[in-house]
């Protein structure tokens, strides 16, 4: 991850949370359940954000063969296990804790569906990529939940999917420059992490419930999303309820590039999204193994 510039955090420029709305359950995939946050009529694009799922599912149903280009997917697993199948012949599962960030680049076709019996939930983040990076071939990196980077001082206890907290960092290589913490805090706990200045970022609770940015301010509970404002160097949260809090806190540096989506397929302009669609239906430029592959959940459930 490319340097940046951090401060220390105290109340007075900790950053204002500026919107908030309930992520509620809607239905996504061959029989899944998301709450989507991000990518929503509410809030279609917050740069360089595309969506962010938290999603739910159980055998048969997930998310069979589709196709990506022009941005990652970021997957980490809250409960559960999904397999994951793609044509370069990529096949694997990932269990709770595990996180795959996957750059999907010039195409990809995969699969992700449920690995073991029961419900199967998880978080899935969609960053976009600047136009010098949408056409690179694709790449994963995985990481076993034994391997995330993790530090715990005060009642605070922090995973460090991407970026830098509490004096640890990733291993995670973000071509969008990015910061992607799991905090859990304890009753009575507060934390104050720093927030590149130049970065858009937001919170999403899974757990619990917490006060963020003012001290004064609300409660806000699970499954919501918090858009945090432009101005401060920073986020303060709270926990001053008797139950624990579990949320993420995500930042990114904005790309400031214009932006056509077409479902899966993220470009610079319709023509590009045009191109993609040209690509994808006769399997060429980057998905022509498109042409004879289906995953082997895909087989099994008839498509």
């Amino acid at each position: 991850m490319p340097e940046t510039q951090m401060y220390s955090v105290s109340s007075k420029d900790s950053r204002p949370v500026v919107k908030k709305f309930l992520a509620r359950p809607q239905p996504e995939g061959f029989g899944a359940t998301v709450r989507r946050s991000i990518g929503r009529f509410e809030l279609k694009y917050f740069d360089p954000f595309l969506v962010l799922d938290e999603f739910s599912v159980s055998a048969p149903a997930g998310f069979p063969d589709h196709p990506h280009r022009g941005f990652e997917t970021v997957t980490y697993m809250l409960q559960g296990a999904v397999t994951h199948e793609d044509f370069e012949g990529h096949k694997g599962s990932i269990e709770t804790g595990d996180l795959q960030w996957m750059t999907a680049g010039r195409g990809i076709v995969h699969s992700e569906m449920p690995a073991s019996n029961g419900t199967q939930k998880g978080l899935q983040l969609w960053i976009n990529l600047s136009s010098k990076y949408k056409m690179i071939e694709p790449r994963y990196q995985e990481i076993r939940s034994k391997d995330v980077a993790e530090a715990a001082k005060d009642g605070v206890n922090v995973r460090v999917i991407a970026g830098e907290a509490l004096g640890i960092t990733s291993p995670i290589y973000t071509r969008t420059p990015t910061m992607y913490l799991d905090f859990s805090l304890k009753p009575g706990a507060q934390v104050r992490q720093p927030i590149p200045v130049s970065w858009n970022a937001f919170v999403y609770i899974l757990e619990g419930e917490g006060i963020f940015g003012n001290s004064h301010s609300s409660p806000t509970t699970a499954h919501h999303l918090l858009l945090l404002g432009s101005s401060g160097y920073g986020l303060e949260v709270w926990n001053k309820s008797s139950k624990s809090l579990r949320f993420i806190l995500v930042g990114g540096e904005p790309l400031g590039e214009p932006v056509v989506q077409f479902g899966p397929f993220v470009m610079n302009s319709q023509e590009e999204i045009d191109r993609t669609m040209e690509d994808y239906e006769n399997c060429s430029n980057g998905f022509e193994k498109a042409r004879h592959w289906k995953s082997e959940s895909s087989v099994f459930l008839g498509f």
